[in-house]
């Protein structure tokens, strides 16, 4: 779907995860790692993120203001990345997938839809806190 959509290079961080084994792609550089002290220089890099939908990774990516798709995990109790992937894409700043939809949600998605992400304030935080 990546290469259909004109994609020509995937870089995974696969943790602790299985070597992916998806072979080679004709026309679509493959690359994985492990980890990284700070995946920061990726995300300025990517014209597409496909990421997890904890929190941290969601503002990381936005106030990148980088194209994101994210996964939820579906297994969590109380599942917490359903609602923040819910409603980030409700205010068109992403668009979430399962795993298993994960295919038709890159063929799917329109990237000129999103819209960026507001950058944050800090005196808002400031001024509950008082």
């Amino acid at each position: 779907v990546l290469k259909s959509k004109g994609y020509t290079k995937l870089k995974m961080q696969i943790g602790n995860g299985d070597i992916p084994k998806c072979g080679q792609i004709p026309g679509m550089q493959l690359d994985y790692y492990r980890f990284k002290t700070s995946i920061m220089e990726d995300i300025q890099e990517a014209n597409l993120v496909v990421s997890h939908a904890g929190a941290g990774s969601c503002l990381e990516v936005l106030e990148a203001r980088k194209p994101l798709v994210v996964v939820i995990n579906q297994q969590l109790m109380d599942n917490h990345q359903l609602e923040l992937a819910e409603q980030l894409q409700a205010d068109d700043h992403l668009f979430y997938s399962s795993c298993s939809d994960l295919g038709t949600t890159l063929e799917l998605m329109d990237l000129n839809k999103l819209k960026p992400f507001p950058a944050g304030n800090g005196k808002d935080f400031v001024d509950f806190l008082d």
